[in-house]
């Protein structure tokens, strides 16, 4: 069987590499590099364990236009994004390029929409793809030829996420984890979930 794609959640690893390292850390410019640097160490350390053929880093908007509109408070309660974050979401696209690593971002969707369609097409493709996230919403994505490598803070090494895992943990398969997401509600989305 061929390597698989690496698809990574780039706003999730940045935030979380952000949160797991002292922003003190900074380049010999004197701009803050700790989000920068904490993310590259983990897509390395799963690209070393799984050896892609290659890998894409996602971007993509805090809160996609179309989700806002079908529900208002979606993301509604975030907190403002911490400067010295914002400003290495600006370097990112440059910094992960030069490792030789696909950059993709939309000004309209979310990372996890490119994620989702790409995972999609490379499996219709009849390849197979790695999904890299911090965000159990992806868990949708685990499939045949689809896993979720999930990143939690303070863990070393990402966890294989795949349909069976899915439904031990929710119950659920893989494609009704947005249903049962709508039902049980998402605080970090702001998605309040059904009552009673």
């Amino acid at each position: 069987m061929p390597p698989p794609l690496l698809l990574v959640d780039g706003d999730s690893m940045l935030f979380r590499a952000f949160f797991a390292l002292p922003d003190s850390i900074e380049g010999t410019d004197g701009r803050p590099v700790n989000a920068l640097l904490g993310m590259a160490n983990l897509v390395l350390r799963e690209g070393e364990a799984h050896s892609p053929r290659a890998t894409v880093i996602c971007f993509g908007q805090e809160a996609a236009h179309y989700r806002v509109e079908l529900f208002s408070g979606y993301h509604a309660d975030r907190p403002e994004v911490p400067e010295k974050l914002s400003q290495q979401f600006a370097a990112a696209p440059g910094f992960f390029r030069a490792f030789g690593w696909t950059v993709t971002a939309s000004e309209n969707l979310e990372a996890d929409d490119l994620l989702g369609a790409y995972a999609r097409r490379e499996a219709d493709a009849g390849g197979r793809a790695l999904v890299m996230t911090g965000d159990r919403d992806l868990y949708q994505c685990a499939g045949e030829r689809v896993s979720v490598l999930y990143v939690r803070t303070g863990r070393e090494g990402a966890e294989v996420v795949d349909p069976t895992e899915v439904e031990r943990r929710y119950g659920v398969p893989p494609a009704l984890v947005p249903d049962f997401i709508a039902l049980r509600g998402d605080p970090s989305d702001g998605i309040p979930g059904a009552k009673g």
